[in-house]
């Protein structure tokens, strides 16, 4: 065990909601301390996140304090040791320290505790399983340190063992890896997660979501894709082929566009070569409507556009709305090959900044003058007259427009005399 003074002084841990929480719960023969992701993020210089508190106190204690302090609490899950205060709006969940009694799967039988080392261990990845007190000491009982120092990411323990309590750690490797880790991914660990892939078909598809798509948007999603599809395990997840060619493509031209990092276009260009791919991941994964929308667009016929000249994107931009064309046109480049800083595909891609889609100006009104009546033969009518007003470039001239109605109002009416 060692312990560190390395956190001393740091202002989201002296003051504020955290500061306050540590004070309350720091009384009385117990002690809490800062545990996790906020630790890690603390060593490696990145904003704390969400604050995770450990303490020695009962869930009841803890609820008896925050009442006596005037503190909101919510039991979020006191079953097992889970109390969330809220402080200004802000949430700090309060969990009692524990050890694993007996583990199936995710689920675990725990027994309330007062020893850190053993709430240590039960944690996933020694950088995960560090904490701090109230005075900035950093407690490492599992060399969380050194691994974050040099951004390793290691389970616990036994990596089989850890990987048995909870197969979505498997996913939460890559990602935690993805998003704070340096070099190959352990060698323990990869071999680890191989042998229990098995296991990935019992999670539920909510949390494979949720691990998947904070992956896809971490720094080094790319790699991180990589290494889970040379595993065998990105397969496993998606039910079908992957492609990291497209998604390392897709994340340099974010990165070339200045584009903040998208999940959902990310996830399309690793899974998605037809609408039926986008179908089967959307089930697989029980993607949101929003999202399950946007990958089944972005798979419709995006190969479309290496023949596209810009009067037929301009079409496609006035059927598809801004942002649909826009990441159908960045799948399109990043399964493309080449050179990522086309001159041709970023004139594509910026199309919607350079050129605001009209409105179709002909409205039911023109062909009920011209002597149509209500009905469905209006709708057709109106269809014909749109695909022929794209056809001619989005003409908005009087005469242009009276013969555009006039053309289509004497095609309907040719169709209906047949």
């Amino acid at each position: 065990m060692s312990a560190e003074p390395i956190l001393a002084g740091a202002p989201w841990l002296t003051a504020g909601g955290t500061a306050r929480v540590l004070q309350l719960l720091n009384a009385n023969g117990e002690e809490a301390r800062v545990v996790g992701g906020t630790v890690r993020n603390a060593l490696l210089g990145l904003p704390p996140g969400d604050t995770d508190i450990a303490t020695t106190a009962l869930p009841e204690e803890v609820v008896r304090r925050a009442k006596a302090a005037s503190i909101k609490s919510v039991p979020t899950g006191i079953d097992h040791g889970t109390v969330t205060l809220v402080i200004d709006g802000t949430p700090y969940e309060v969990t009692t320290l524990r050890e694993d009694t007996e583990t199936f799967g995710r689920k675990a039988r725990v027994a309330f505790g007062r020893d850190w080392v053993k709430d240590a261990e039960r944690r996933d990845f020694t950088m995960n399983g560090l904490s701090v007190d109230a005075n900035g000491m950093v407690y490492d009982y599992v060399g969380g340190i050194a691994d974050a120092r040099a951004r390793r990411v290691r389970f616990i323990g036994n990596p089989d063992q850890r990987i048995g309590e909870d197969y979505l750690r498997i996913l939460r490797f890559y990602r935690i890896h993805a998003a704070f880790g340096a070099g190959e991914p352990d060698r323990d660990g990869t071999l680890a997660c191989i042998r229990g892939r098995a296991g990935l078909a019992a999670l539920s598809a909510e949390r494979v979501r949720m691990e998947m798509l904070k992956l896809l948007v971490a720094g080094g999603a790319s790699s991180a894709a990589v290494a889970m599809a040379d595993a065998g395990l990105l397969q496993a997840l998606i039910g079908g082929v992957v492609y990291t060619g497209p998604l390392t493509a897709i994340i340099a031209i974010e990165r070339e566009m200045g584009l903040p990092a998208n999940a959902t276009r990310r996830l399309a260009a690793l899974t998605v070569a037809v609408t039926e791919d986008a179908k089967r991941v959307a089930t697989r994964l029980r993607l949101s409507n929003a999202e399950a929308k946007a990958l089944d667009s972005m798979g419709h016929r995006w190969w479309r556009f290496a023949t596209k000249d810009e009067a037929n994107a301009r079409r496609l931009l006035y059927r598809l709305g801004a942002e649909r064309y826009h990441d159908r046109v960045l799948l399109a480049w990043a399964r493309a090959g080449g050179d990522v800083t086309s001159s041709r595909w970023r004139e594509l891609a910026e199309l919607p900044q350079r050129w605001t889609a009209p409105k179709f100006p002909l409205l039911a009104a023109d062909f009920i003058a011209r002597g149509m009546a209500e009905g469905p033969a209006l709708g057709h009518v109106l269809t014909l007259a749109e695909d022929a007003w794209l056809a001619a470039d989005f003409p908005l001239e009087e005469a242009a427009l009276a013969s555009i109605a006039d053309q289509a109002a004497a095609r309907v009416a040719r169709e209906q005399k047949n």
